[in-house]
């Protein structure tokens, strides 16, 4: 891609986050904490709980000052339309019907490059709204890029947004972002039998911790 290219999406990326924060802000009282905690440079995994199709934007519109990458089926993609977006928002196209190889070696080729992707480890939406186990791959994935990793977590889309949902209510989305981990802290399971699911169990503990007291439901 050449540098027009490059600077072109970047704008259509831009003007995409702004337009959705501003409609957040307006339909759902939108709110971000903590976003200085992702790395100004570097690679670096945005890790998420998953509850709503409105919590990758969110993720995405809440961190002004990095692109967040997120992976999306190749499906989304076979239309004009579907392709331009995709494209231009900086999703990685990922082919299902390969199974989980081919997503985890593009994610790794992404946080060596030094980008950011964001990543929801329980791998789909939870249908009740309450966090689920990290899928199997988020360990290793994690492990092998040896990046920092930030937790965060997406508070009122559920309510606004669940699976299943034919509109959006109005309500009140914000987004946490933690401290994030580092790779040393990871380091620590490496030599452990079960060292892969511990780093996906440590990362789950980190996103639940960021959880509020009470809910944001209207």
């Amino acid at each position: 891609m050449s540098e027009p290219q490059v600077h072109r999406t970047y704008l259509f990326y831009r003007f995409v986050c702004f337009s959705v924060r501003i409609g957040l802000k307006i339909w759902e009282r939108f709110e971000v904490h903590g976003s200085e905690n992702v790395p100004a440079s570097g690679g670096c995994v945005v890790a998420c709980n998953h509850v709503s199709y409105l919590d990758p934007p969110s993720i995405a519109c809440s961190v002004r000052h990095r692109v967040i990458r997120f992976l999306a089926r190749d499906t989304l993609s076979r239309t004009w339309i579907g392709d331009y977006f995709f494209r231009h928002i900086h999703a990685v196209s990922i082919d299902r019907t390969k199974g989980d190889v081919g997503a985890l070696r593009k994610s790794i080729q992404v946080l060596k490059g030094g980008e950011v992707l964001g990543l929801f480890p329980e791998g789909t939406r939870s249908v009740d709204g309450e966090l689920k186990p990290a899928k199997a791959g988020v360990g290793f994935l994690i492990a092998k890029a040896g990046v920092p990793v930030v937790p965060a977590y997406v508070d009122g889309s559920f309510q606004a947004y669940p699976k299943g949902a034919q509109r959006i209510k109005r309500g009140r989305v914000r987004v946490f972002f933690g401290p994030a981990i580092q790779p040393s802290e990871f380091a620590a399971f490496a030599s452990e039998r079960d060292g892969y699911e511990k780093i996906s169990s440590l990362v789950m503990s980190r996103i639940a911790a960021l959880k509020p007291a009470k809910s944001s439901a209207p």
